[in-house]
């Protein structure tokens, strides 16, 4: 169980190197564009999951603090959760990766904050919203003051 644990976050790393050391290369945004890049923490997913699904059931249609609690004791279920949340985080990465790409947001600031999805996305979801954000009111501020000149107008 413990190598299956690994695996499925060991399958992601090329994906988010990808996203963080090469954001500008040309195979970076075709491979990042398509959502099956989630699939094979999915299948690790699955591998653990089909034969414990009775219990993992049970934990989405009756939570409660105890029965997770008891639940994460098995490493099946702990395993299947830690693949969901390492496919749902790649699925977010994906997200804002090709979004900054979109609003052209320096490569360098968003490499950070897509280590920081990898280790915390709550954290990092919400502040890639203020970034796009600032980045959006920025952009339009700049544009703005181009439409304002004339072209060829130099100042003194």
């Amino acid at each position: 169980m413990s190598t299956l644990f690994d695996l499925s976050f060991f399958v992601t790393v090329p994906l988010w190197a990808l996203m963080i050391f090469a954001p500008t290369w040309r195979w970076t945004r075709t491979i990042i564009s398509s959502p099956w890049i989630v699939l094979a923490p999915l299948v690790v997913w699955a591998i653990v999951a089909v034969p414990v699904l009775g219990a993992m059931w049970s934990l989405v249609t009756s939570p409660s603090l105890d029965a997770i609690t008891e639940a994460v004791a098995d490493p099946a279920v702990l395993t299947a959760l830690w693949a969901q949340i390492i496919a749902w985080d790649l699925f977010l990465g994906r997200w804002i990766y090709l979004d900054s790409r979109e609003r052209h947001i320096h490569p360098l600031l968003m490499g950070p904050l897509l280590v920081g999805t990898i280790l915390l996305s709550p954290i990092a979801f919400p502040v890639y919203l203020l970034v796009r954000e600032f980045a959006a009111r920025s952009q339009g501020a700049s544009s703005a003051v181009a439409q304002a000149e004339p072209i060829g107008t130099q100042w003194p």
